[in-house]
């Protein structure tokens, strides 16, 4: 975004994944996957750490797939999920400053 101006596409791919971000519940739950051992979390390990039912969790991680932040499989009765790199690194590459950027951000 820096080094050049975003295409429609790739804005509205970054909007999808920052929009599904803007939820507290789906941060922590991203948050969750990613330092989970293994690098991946069955949703019985998700559910745990929030005051919210069950359907609920599972709507939050259905809207952080479809934002292609994460993966799934099942694998029996459970569903595994994982942090999508590439998504990550998408959103790093747009937050992160080129390098000798003034830190106060001049308007």
């Amino acid at each position: 975004m820096v080094r050049e101006p975003l295409g429609e596409e790739a804005a509205a791919d970054l909007a999808r994944m920052f929009k599904a971000l803007s939820d507290p519940v789906r941060l922590r739950l991203l948050s969750l996957i990613a330092s989970h051992e293994g690098g991946e979390a069955c949703v019985c390990d998700l559910t745990g750490p929030f005051d919210v039912s069950q359907p609920t969790v599972s709507h939050h991680l259905k809207v952080l797939r479809q934002a292609g932040l994460v993966g799934s499989e099942r694998r029996g009765t459970w569903v595994y999920y994982w942090v999508l790199p590439a998504a990550l690194a998408q959103l790093s590459a747009l937050l992160r400053a080129p390098a000798g950027a003034p830190a106060g951000g001049a308007a």
